[in-house]
């Protein structure tokens, strides 16, 4: 028989989380601190969302998303969840570029970017420093109307070699474009844009083992492979899921599914109000990703040659050619032994943006024909770099939209959430449905990881805010505050 995925889970919890990414994760624990009964349910057998990782035969493990976020991260991981996680977080200080415009080291942090870009690209010192500062400057309540085309025609006119400098690296963090609104770069650009990039040192699994077990301790109920298959709303407002044909009741559901899952699957039209509705659906979604996983063999070594190497041979930076079937750019990340203490192993993971059309409507074979043909592509890509790979290699593989979709249920297999005008609907969504909220990953917030926590810790301050007025009131004030986004 089946195991029992909800056994001895009660008839009633303050919150049910759904999804378990690392905002579900954050919104829980901190949920459970203040003393609510929380029931976190998660779909996959892993907990961590995109924040996850997977193991192959050989010794190989595989994280899918681990390089990279800002320093932010530490403090997050430091106040939310616990000091020896963020004292796992360790800088990686050689960044690569490489294409036909230019070819440069950094470790990418303000300093070094200042330097490059007025030393090597002749930009005059005080443009560069008014940059730096009107992107730092940037929020959601600044002008929306304002591209990020416009804002590098403001201070780099003609210059295509410093928007793609500038602008390539977030790109593949979040597949954000040079038509979308200039604060959704700004706020993510100058977070990563402080003191470089950081990794976590021991691997996506040793994180979310942390992470698992301080919700543990805080008293959080987890449980995986559940699957939820609908919010209840009764008179309007959030009151339970359906999950494995089961119905458990709460104070407040928080959703950590994609945005128009949660809305137009989760709740159902019938339960949406028209003005939700036709929100959700204007709601755009964003890209997904390839991803082409090799696995090196247990005593061979690579070289270093940087942490993160962003490459390409397109002539010029072009989003829409990044996310091309053909692919012309790459981001390689390497994986050293001190990625994992105590290992002597070495993994290679190449990412590239991509398209679900491209890949959703295939036929069995000419999907695997074309998967093959990325892992081929990839490796002649990466022999520039490691020109004896394939004899280092036993073990490769390659995942898709399709694969992220399979895995994640994430509408499209978007890798990176909505598109900015999801984060309105996503703050709003508890004022058209009381006691339902949502915290996955939107708009403003897709500076990856870090982003994913701290909009965690507002939504669920959101929700706590909300059970102390339904205590209060005695479930009869339909009204919430809305705070202020935090800068992820």
């Amino acid at each position: 028989m089946a195991r029992d995925r909800l056994d001895g889970v009660r008839d009633h919890y303050d919150v049910i989380v759904i999804g378990a990414g690392l905002a579900g994760m954050t919104s829980a624990n901190n949920l459970a601190k203040c003393g609510r009964s929380v029931l976190l349910l998660e779909q996959h057998y892993n907990f961590g969302g995109m924040a996850t990782w997977f193991r192959r035969k050989g010794g190989h493990i595989f994280d899918i998303s681990l390089h990279g976020f800002p320093i932010g991260m530490i403090k997050s991981c430091r106040k939310y969840w616990t000091r020896e996680i963020a004292d796992c977080i360790v800088q990686l200080k050689g960044i690569v570029f490489d294409n036909p415009q230019f070819q440069l080291k950094t470790p990418f942090d303000r300093a070094d970017f200042t330097r490059i870009l007025v030393e090597r690209f002749g930009i005059a010192p005080e443009t560069v420093e008014s940059f730096f500062d009107t992107a730092r400057r940037m929020d959601f309540y600044d002008d929306q109307s304002m591209t990020t085309r416009e804002l590098f025609e403001k201070f780099f006119p003609g210059r295509s070699d410093v928007v793609r400098l500038l602008m390539e690296p977030i790109t593949y963090a979040n597949g954000s474009t040079l038509d979308d609104p200039a604060i959704t770069y700004g706020i993510v650009f100058s977070n990563f844009m402080s003191r470089g990039v950081y990794i976590f040192q021991g691997g996506t699994d040793k994180l979310i083992q942390m992470m698992r077990q301080e919700m543990v301790r805080t008293g959080v109920d987890l449980r995986k492979q559940v699957q939820v298959e609908r919010i209840v709303v009764e008179d309007g407002r959030a009151c339970g899921v359906i999950a494995n044909g089961r119905r458990i009741s709460a104070g407040a559901v928080l959703s950590n599914a994609n945005l128009k899952t949660t809305v137009e699957k989760l709740v159902g039209p019938e339960h949406c109000p028209d003005e939700l509705l036709e929100e959700t659906r204007a709601v755009r979604l964003n890209n997904s990703s390839c991803q082409v996983y090799m696995g090196i063999k247990k005593g061979e070594r690579i070289d270093y040659i940087g942490d993160l190497l962003f490459t390409s041979v397109s002539d010029v930076f072009d989003t829409k050619a990044m996310c091309a079937r053909d692919v012309t750019s790459r981001t390689f990340s390497m994986y050293y032994p001190d990625t994992r203490p105590g290992s002597d192993r070495y993994a290679i993971v190449s990412s590239t943006n991509a398209n679900w059309n491209d890949w959703a409507n295939l036929s069995p074979e000419d999907y695997q024909r074309d998967k093959a043909h990325l892992i081929e592509t990839t490796l002649a890509a990466l022999e520039k770099y490691v020109p004896d790979i394939r004899s280092k290699l036993d073990h490769v593989e390659a995942s898709t939209p399709v694969t992220f979709h399979h895995y994640t249920q994430q509408m499209h297999g978007s890798t990176f959430g909505t598109k900015f005008e999801g984060l309105k609907v996503s703050m709003d969504l508890p004022n058209h449905i009381p006691g339902l909220f949502h915290a996955g990953s939107v708009g403003i917030i897709m500076s990856g990881w870090l982003g994913a926590i701290n909009y965690g810790v507002i939504v669920a301050n959101e929700l706590e805010t909300y059970m102390f007025e339904q205590a209060r009131t005695g479930g009869h004030d339909d009204t919430i505050s809305t705070t202020e986004p935090m800068r992820s």
